[in-house]
């Protein structure tokens, strides 16, 4: 990945400042900026621009704002029947951040087929400082045994939650907390589920894709800034 052409931050630049998102290259697609930091102020002057960090063990921190964007508007989660079925039963319980950090390191570990974790250690205290500072919240999903079988994290903002990660120990699992995360939103006036990219397992439980302009007017437009 070419990253000469990128605008670089500087992680001592008081002013934490982003390039606009109209600059993020096409390919890869939304790839922005990079360098900077993961503090609580940085992260969040991100997020509250429809910008957000993903990178591998030994790059630098690269920050991304793809177009189009995928977001799950939290009246048009789509539920199937089997996990209907799943919902109206007993053997789970369902809790919202009692286990922050737990949920996270799940996040972190390699998936089938994969060795290696975007969630970085450095990644996992960054989330863990903005979840102390309120800013990060999860979503867990036990079984009856209090084992942790699936869950969430991501950034609250305004308008929009950002997802970050999810996992699943247990059939449905992570679709589970999906329900209950849009319905603890909805009571709090939360619009939108931000997928940031889409994925198979994504678009089927209703996530659209939106123009990047059209998720920061909508969502971000009104939020406040650093």
């Amino acid at each position: 990945m070419g990253l000469q052409n990128l605008t670089w931050i500087d992680p001592h630049d008081p002013s934490i400042t982003f390039p606009p998102v109209s600059e993020a290259l096409k390919e890869p697609d939304g790839l922005l900026a990079a360098g900077g930091d993961l503090s609580p102020e940085r992260l969040m002057a991100a997020y509250r621009r429809g910008i957000f960090p993903w990178y591998e063990q030994g790059q630098p921190i690269l920050w991304w704002s793809p177009d189009p964007r995928a977001v799950i508007p939290v009246d048009g989660l789509h539920i199937s029947r089997s996990l209907r079925k799943k919902l109206r039963r007993d053997d789970y319980r369902v809790s919202f951040d009692t286990a922050f950090a737990e949920v996270v390191r799940a996040c972190a570990e390699p998936r089938p087929g994969s060795n290696g974790t975007w969630i970085t250690d450095e990644m996992q205290q960054a989330y863990i400082r903005l979840h102390l500072l309120g800013h990060a919240h999860s979503v867990e999903v036990w079984n009856t045994d209090n084992e942790l079988v699936g869950g969430l994290y991501g950034v609250m903002l305004t308008r929009v939650f950002s997802g970050e990660s999810m996992f699943s120990r247990a059939s449905n699992g992570s679709k589970i907390a999906m329900v209950y995360l849009a319905e603890w939103l909805q009571m709090r006036g939360v619009e939108a589920i931000d997928c940031q990219l889409p994925n198979p397992h994504l678009m089927r439980m209703g996530a659209i894709e939106i123009p990047r302009d059209t998720f920061v007017t909508r969502y971000l437009e009104d939020t406040p800034r650093p």
